[in-house]
């Protein structure tokens, strides 16, 4: 059987691996509310003023838009499979 760290950790870091390559260290734009799996642009909006986003949204001197860490982000979507995964065994 193997260890769910592991699984975990794995997951993160391939998941990390790929995001990085794709989007660099940001995401921001149209991208990010996609990727958190917002419908629209609007609904990421609403839950930035809520503030009920999964992952630390922050602005950047000087640049318009709300951006994330992409590494943030693979960790929030790792936990969100792990937790699937256990709630339907």
């Amino acid at each position: 059987m193997t260890d769910p760290n592991d699984e975990r950790t794995q997951l993160i870091q391939n998941l990390k691996q790929d995001m990085m390559a794709q989007y660099g260290p940001l995401i921001g734009g149209s991208t990010l509310y996609q990727v958190l799996g917002y419908k629209s642009q609007d609904a990421l909006r609403q839950a930035i003023c809520r503030k009920t986003t999964p992952v630390d949204i922050f602005a950047i001197e000087k640049r318009r838009g709300k951006f994330a860490l992409t590494q943030d982000v693979a960790i929030w979507l790792a936990s969100q499979k792990l937790q699937t995964d256990i709630s339907t065994k």
